[in-house]
């Protein structure tokens, strides 16, 4: 594989900038297509456009419009990378086979896709004979990238009977950076801070760059302030961002019923029956916008750890649940430009329904990349698990439940139990609570003779809490 070196200008996505360049100067002549998707504002384009940059190639972004606007547009684009002019192409099986004559080797990336196939069903089916062993692309070292971010459209292409279905070599999701990505992209030490800004804005780069100017609390006694002057500021594009990242979805059309499930999710309704019983709907009502949302990847379905057949929803990008926790309530306030009153009256939603489920998933994601001495062995799961006590008829809720890969024939093994606190110090109490899930867990049949009782902490701990509990702090999280 050829090197190419990362631009210095380029945060962190080295192992995205390793795929891409990986695909792009394969060797093998049956490497021809990538598909490369990613919820808007997550620098796909910054990306494929330093690579572009890196090694020649062609670069087209498609735009909402009718399909002869837009093969007039890739006419002109074309025509001015091999001296100006312009082509008149009278349909895409035209323009591809010209697009193969002028770019015979490099990089083509065809950024926001799906406006192209929207305005033209055939076009993937076109891709599929232009990539065939007769196709245009025969004998070419060029490389195709379709790059978007409608994520239901995206992850079609490749999907059942799609046309594309078995061309790709590359199939790459650009996500959010991670919480502690995050916190050095935004410049931010203080691991306290680095969480309650990451519980809004998540890992996005685009909402430091472009929304925000980058503008960053310089301290926690300045969190509030930016709050006011950033996510809460009507002047500010951050504002309305919520409301267009569910707008720009194709496949969502009437936005009320899914701003009603995913108002549900963030106010911790996050089971099926839960949130159609919020909402006032039937349970066979609301699989068609659940459907929709997981498609769209702003939704995620998590199993119990536990409870086979259980699940539970999360939201998957934290903006939208500060919006639909804090903003939504307060949306007549907020336009009137009465931030002040509608943050105060916010507060402690947002630290029960914002801050404490987020640090419960940035806890869960640190388990997961915990090295093998952390629990005894490298996990093979980490979900948040319910356990039922018949005899106090009641059940107990794991925040962090680590668990074995699975052996075909022993017991699954559990590796540890966490219990989860933003705001609290945690006590014996916390401890004792896991101990009794540990015991009925041992009563089921799970195997939990090394199991490590946790405790996660954003507020600390007592000294009383016994040594053989594993303390995780929020410095540690962030180290």
């Amino acid at each position: 594989m050829k090197s190419v070196v990362k631009p210095t200008h380029v945060f962190d996505r080295d192992r995205e900038w390793a795929g891409l360049v990986r695909f792009a100067t394969s060797p093998s002549p049956d490497v021809r297509l990538g598909v490369v998707s990613g919820r808007r504002r997550q620098g796909k384009t910054f990306l494929l456009d330093a690579l572009v940059r890196e090694l020649g190639g062609f670069f087209f972004t498609a735009t909402d419009e009718t399909e002869s606007e837009a093969l007039a547009r890739f006419g002109r684009a074309l025509a001015a990378r091999t001296g100006g002019g312009r082509y008149a192409f009278a349909n895409w099986d035209e323009a591809l086979e010209r697009l193969y004559i002028d770019v015979p080797e490099g990089l083509i990336v065809i950024d926001e896709f799906p406006y192209l196939s929207k305005a033209s069903p055939s076009l993937p089916s076109l891709i599929q004979f232009a990539l065939d062993p007769r196709g245009y692309a025969r004998g070419k070292k060029s490389r195709l990238l379709l790059c978007g971010s409608a994520m239901g459209v995206m992850g079609r292409l490749l999907a059942g009977n799609a046309p594309l279905r078995g061309r790709a070599s590359l199939e790459l999701v650009v996500k959010p950076l991670d919480y502690r990505a995050s916190a050095r992209f935004w410049g931010i030490e203080d691991p306290r801070l680095a969480l309650l800004v990451h519980s809004i804005v998540g890992g996005t780069p685009a909402y430091r760059r472009e929304f925000v100017a980058g503008d960053a609390p310089n301290s926690l006694d300045d969190f509030d302030d930016w709050v006011l002057r950033t996510v809460l500021n009507p002047q500010i594009p951050l504002f309305r961002e919520a409301r267009y990242l569910l707008a720009e979805e194709t496949d969502i059309r009437d936005t009320a019923i899914y701003h009603a499930v995913l108002g549900a999710i963030a106010s911790g309704n996050a089971t099926r029956g839960g949130i159609a019983n919020h909402i006032g709907r039937k349970s066979p009502d609301i699989g068609h916008p659940l459907a929709v949302l997981e498609d769209s990847q702003l939704i995620a379905r998590e199993a119990d750890a536990f409870r086979k057949g259980k699940s539970v929803f999360h939201i998957r990008e934290p903006l939208i649940v500060f919006y639909e926790a804090v903003m939504r309530r307060e949306w007549t306030r907020l336009e009137r430009g009465m931030p002040e009153a509608a943050w105060h009256d916010s507060r402690a939603t947002f630290l029960s329904q914002v801050v404490g489920p987020h640090f419960e998933s940035v806890c869960r994601e640190w388990a997961m990349s915990a090295d093998a001495e952390v629990f005894g062995e490298l996990p093979g799961e980490v979900a948040s698990g319910t356990v039922a006590d018949p005899h106090n008829r009641t059940q107990i809720e794991v925040d962090v439940a680590v668990l074995a890969r699975e052996e075909h024939g022993r017991p699954r093994r559990v590796l540890s139990l966490g219990e989860v606190k933003w705001d609290k110090v945690m006590a014996t109490g916390h401890v004792e609570r896991l101990r009794r899930a540990r015991d009925l867990l041992s009563v089921k049949g799970y195997d939990t003779s090394r199991t490590v009782l946790a405790c996660y902490s954003g507020a600390g701990f007592q000294a009383d809490i016994p040594g053989d509990v594993r303390l995780v702090g929020i410095e540690e999280l962030y180290a």
